[in-house]
């Protein structure tokens, strides 16, 4: 392990929003975001895969009533976003250490009302299908969590991930599905408010044009 990325995972363990294995709130946090963390009913959103949480940041800047936690497996990453949250002094953030394959142990059915997963790999081979984050696994999982007509998003790079993304959520139901292979040229362009990851600039400046799309869970 290098020492900057020890220096990382000592931040991680000293901040007060990072949730992850070894601290109390990790074993009962589920169910309890609103009134263990973040003291308030506001609306959750999730950023899964966030990195260094660069989705989670821009938003909660933007929208200081709703509640925003980025998910990840990666200390180093994560505890830059930590960091950032705590330069700008962001109280309506958390961040969440664990595999998203384990969501559902961090978050009950219909805690959650939104949803944003920003370049994930996209697992190109056949034989990397079910880990995609948007297999009918993780689908139906995100279904779970979501509040009835709770958005889900996606953006990607990745023509064959955005062509199969589009697929399964219309096989799993989802409503109100609206999509472009041209996000800055879009009329939906104003949803992401303009925030970009590191590797989304990159695209976006090597000519790449940006796949999005949003959907609902279905209203019983």
């Amino acid at each position: 392990m290098t020492r900057r990325k020890q220096h990382r995972f000592i931040q991680n363990a000293e901040s007060t929003n990072v949730i992850e294995v070894g601290k109390p709130r990790y074993k009962t946090i589920k169910g309890n975001w609103r009134t263990d963390y973040f003291e308030n009913q506001n609306p959750i959103v999730l950023e899964l895969a966030c990195g260094k949480g660069e989705y989670t940041i821009g938003l909660a800047q933007a929208f200081p009533d709703v509640n925003f936690i980025g998910v990840d497996i990666k200390g180093d990453r994560i505890a830059r976003g930590s960091q950032a949250a705590h330069t700008l002094g962001l109280s309506n953030v958390a961040f969440l250490r664990t595999d998203i394959n384990f969501i559902t142990e961090f978050f009950k059915e219909q805690e959650v009302n939104e949803i944003w997963v920003t370049f994930p790999d996209p697992q190109p081979r056949p034989k990397q299908e079910k880990h995609r984050l948007t297999h009918p696994r993780f689908l139906t999982t995100y279904k779970r969590l979501l509040t009835p007509g709770g958005t889900f998003h996606l953006k990607t790079d990745s023509p064959a991930l955005f062509s199969y993304s589009l697929e399964k959520v219309q096989e799993e139901k989802f409503t109100d599905l609206h999509y472009t292979t041209d996000l800055y040229t879009s009329s939906l362009n104003g949803i992401h408010l303009g925030i970009k990851t590191k590797y989304e600039q990159l695209f976006f400046d090597k000519g790449f044009t940006i796949n999005y799309l949003q959907c609902k869970t279905p209203v019983i």
